[in-house]
């Protein structure tokens, strides 16, 4: 488990989840977290990731490092997001382990469960049927992550973990009209409509799919309290399933309609005009609801309102993302 005197490598440090994750450390008394840029840090890079650990020798590892994007990068880009993700996560997972780190989180998603798993989703249900085409490179990289760190705790007694956070927004988002996120990319979306005075804005697919939020902040939380608290009993209570997963959902327990979405983040806006929905454009997976029972029984709760987060969340967009 994390302890205080803990020297952490945060990987990922710029990113949503991963600047959340520092502050997280930082507000919780963790002093010793040290963080490389891109330019200092290739983790594209065996060699160099091979010899930071083996110079820094970091008790804890934090993997927020990942290639990300929404449906439509994640459609156009389809070998880079398999390609970059798995050597990322490889050159990362591999180290720790060879450089005896004591406390591993691998941050996956909720894209690594089948397109028309029973919902809500638990962690028993990975490969349990076909995944979504558009974003299927990406997903089988993150499975692939969690089945390295998996292997880990059953050959070697590593007492890693993987996180399964569900769609994630907040402060530090990417705002890009194209390459963003479906909620990001919505609140572009309708302050650029709002600025120009638009009767009507258009958003893709029918609008009827439905998907779950969380707050960045809270996913920063629940990450690092999984880190803290997740006891031996947590190891031997999944050694006894068939399925031996190591992985825990994150989610906030509550989806809405990508229409209701838009909807609402419409009005936190204060835009006006008409939204129209295109069919003709992708919908995705129908549902990604998450089944985050056991996060919650561990005695961890989501703390931010939808709305508020997504206030909150344009506020960071006025003063940052444009």
């Amino acid at each position: 488990m994390l302890k205080k005197n803990d020297k952490i490598f945060l990987a990922g440090h710029r990113g949503l989840v991963g600047s959340a994750i520092g502050r997280r450390l930082a507000d919780s008394g963790y002093e010793n977290i040290i963080t490389r840029d891109r330019k200092d840090l290739d983790l594209l890079d065996q060699n160099k990731v091979r010899d930071f650990f083996a110079t820094e020798k970091p008790d804890a590892v934090f993997i927020a490092a990942a290639k990300v994007g929404g449906i439509l990068a994640n459609n156009t880009f389809r070998s880079d997001f398999l390609y970059e993700n798995l050597v990322i996560q490889n050159n990362l997972i591999w180290s720790s382990h060879q450089n005896d780190v004591e406390t591993l989180v691998f941050l996956g998603s909720s894209c690594i469960y089948p397109k028309l798993c029973p919902q809500p989703m638990r962690e028993e249900f990975l490969l349990g049927g076909p995944l979504e085409f558009t974003n299927r490179p990406y997903a089988l990289a993150k499975i692939a992550g969690l089945e390295l760190i998996n292997t880990l705790v059953l050959q070697y007694g590593r007492r890693y973990f993987s996180a399964m956070p569900t769609n994630l927004y907040g402060p530090g988002d990417n705002f890009h009209a194209e390459n963003s996120h479906v909620l990001p990319a919505l609140i572009r979306k309708f302050h650029e409509a709002k600025q120009e005075g638009r009767s009507e804005t258009i958003i893709w697919g029918t609008g009827k799919p439905k998907r779950e939020f969380l707050f960045s902040e809270d996913c920063a939380d629940a990450v690092v309290y999984l880190a803290e608290n997740l006891s031996e009993d947590f190891y031997q209570e999944q050694m006894k399933t068939d399925e031996k997963y190591f992985h825990i959902n994150v989610g906030s327990g509550q989806e809405l309609s990508i229409r209701e979405l838009a909807e609402l983040i419409s009005d936190v806006v204060g835009y006006k005009g008409d939204i129209v929905s295109d069919p003709s454009k992708p919908d995705g997976t129908p549902r990604k609801l998450l089944d985050s029972s056991k996060l919650f029984n561990l005695g961890w709760k989501p703390n931010t309102e939808l709305r508020a987060g997504i206030a909150a969340a344009y506020q960071d967009f006025m003063s940052n993302g444009l």
